[in-house]
């Protein structure tokens, strides 16, 4: 097997210059102006979920209501 070796040309920068890095807050890869959308889609799932299951079970779909809401009630109970 005969392979071609190519040589890498050597960067511009030299190994020992130090790049600087983005201030934090700034990153780039972090969608911050979607969050609230996030928060309003998972929620429209969740209810659409329970929509589902409660259209063949009421007696499950209330106890997932219930789950849920006792779930909120202890989460708020934790951040007072």
């Amino acid at each position: 097997m005969n392979l071609y070796l190519q040589d890498i040309p050597a960067s511009e920068l030299a190994p020992k210059a130090i790049q600087e890095t983005p201030a934090p807050g700034k990153d780039p890869l972090i969608a911050h102006g979607l969050q609230k959308e996030q928060y309003a889609g998972i929620i429209g799932l969740a209810i659409a979920l329970i929509a589902a299951v409660g259209f063949f079970s009421r007696r499950v779909e209330y106890a997932i209501a219930l789950a849920v809401i006792i779930s909120a009630v202890v989460i708020a109970l934790f951040f007072i």
